[in-house]
């Protein structure tokens, strides 16, 4: 068992991190083997988020004068909390596997930048596109235009150069062509002209 001071300092590390997060979950762990709780504190701390069981009355102390205060009042039974700073649905979709993998894992209610949400809602949020997926979205569709005109472009020599080749293969330019045989007859009489 903690003593008051380790419970005291516990709540001063959770206040600084609770104080900068845009995302906590809220959750139980009763019946998680360790091996399990193990494996998903890896996978979040992966993703760039924390994960750790709370003591409620530690939890309810941190949260006091964070914007997860609301979420974490008047806490009952077993609590665990996951919470980050940076993408919420990286977090929730982590959550949201390790919830049906393991059935004893469930939501209680989540705190995503300044909203209270539901359980439904945070199953939502981990259907939606992360953060890098949206982003190579976004990229590919300010590329796409530039790509088309690149190519566009690239096409009219490429396409001029077809053209003259396939002229020539035709014909259309050779020595006894009526457009060539016209021409030289043009300028002939211009030297005669000048004697």
């Amino acid at each position: 068992m903690k003593k008051k001071s380790e419970k005291k300092t516990q709540a001063e590390e959770l206040r600084a991190q609770l104080a900068t997060v845009s995302t906590v979950i809220l959750s139980t762990f009763q019946g998680i083997t360790v091996e399990q709780d193990t494996k998903l504190r890896r996978t979040v701390e992966a993703a760039g988020g924390h994960y750790q069981v709370v003591k409620n009355t530690v939890a309810e102390r941190a949260a006091a004068g964070t914007p997860a205060e609301g979420l974490l009042k008047n806490l009952k039974g077993t609590n665990s909390i996951a919470f980050t700073t940076a993408d919420p649905v990286a977090l929730a979709k982590i959550l949201t596997k390790v919830a049906k993998d393991v059935p004893a894992f469930q939501f209680r209610a989540g705190w995503v930048e300044g909203r209270v949400i539901s359980i439904q809602e945070i199953a939502q949020l981990a259907q939606l596109p992360g953060k890098d997926e949206l982003l190579s979205k976004i990229m590919f569709l300010i590329n796409a235009p530039a790509q088309r005109i690149a190519t566009a472009l690239a096409a009219l020599p490429r396409n001029l150069a077809v053209v003259t080749s396939e002229a020539v293969k035709g014909g259309k330019f050779s020595a006894g062509s009526p457009a060539a045989q016209s021409a030289p007859a043009e300028t002939a009489p211009a030297p005669e002209a000048a004697q």
